[in-house]
């Protein structure tokens, strides 16, 4: 039976003391077994000098703000929790070969090297193999499937992080002439840093000989994947 039934919807036939008062919930407080602090005096007294005004006079200690809000000022609610990385799903370990379901690789397969601190992934193509650079996804948007590349001794480098990832911002302030001209126009794509070419090339060639190990798995890489009319990719096994 509910301890306060309904008038209408949204409006209970008992106030919030009243069903505070039927739940017994003050009967659990916890009191804390600590001293408690002296409350500080409300008013401080305070010598006044002169002839005609020589006395003492009681001053408040806590002084109230001269200005107030006019309306009630919203305050963000405080919240206890903290982000942690997403646990990393089993069937995804180091070389495993998954299908990206989001993004502009969509429907790519890609080889699977490590997890990220953030909880996403690092994925590869390789660029080589199927055009699919050092990326991080979101395992929410892959498919694992039971295809492994044999990664061997290779380990993948500390310097790939998320910050290796972050985009550098141009401080360079456009002037109006600059913007008006501009407008309509697209905007010039930047080069891409030699450091990344060759951090690229450095990883793809260690896959790309473990690929090569593996009779028909780099075809099986660049071939794209996707769903026809009547599949249903719950009842597939990859």
């Amino acid at each position: 039976m509910a301890r306060s039934k309904e008038l209408v919807p949204g409006i209970g036939r008992l106030s919030r003391s009243q069903v505070k008062e039927r739940r017994g919930l003050f009967k659990g407080i916890k009191k804390s077994s600590a001293p408690e602090k002296p409350e500080a005096a409300p008013h401080t007294e305070k010598k006044i000098g002169g002839e005609k005004n020589g006395s003492t006079r009681l001053i408040p200690t806590s002084k109230a703000p001269r200005f107030y809000p006019a309306e009630d000022v919203r305050h963000p609610k405080k919240s206890r929790k903290v982000a942690k990385p997403s646990k990393l799903r089993p069937s995804i370990t180091p070389g495993t070969v998954l299908i990206l379901l989001a993004g502009r690789f969509r429907g790519k397969r890609v080889v699977f090297l490590k997890q990220l601190d953030s909880g996403l992934l690092l994925v590869t193509g390789p660029f080589k193999v199927n055009g699919v650079p050092l990326r991080r996804v979101n395992q929410a948007y892959v498919i694992a499937t039971s295809t492994k590349v044999e990664l061997g001794s290779f380990k993948v480098d500390e310097k790939f992080n998320d910050s290796y990832f972050l985009k550098a911002t141009s401080k360079k302030p456009r002037s109006a002439e600059e913007e008006f001209f501009a407008d309509g126009k697209p905007k010039e794509k930047e080069a891409l840093s030699e450091t990344k070419l060759s951090d690229q090339k450095s990883v793809d060639a260690a896959i790309v000989s473990s690929i090569k190990k593996t009779e028909n798995l780099g075809k099986y890489l660049k071939a794209s994947w996707g769903l026809s009319k009547g599949q249903f990719p719950h009842q597939m096994a990859f």
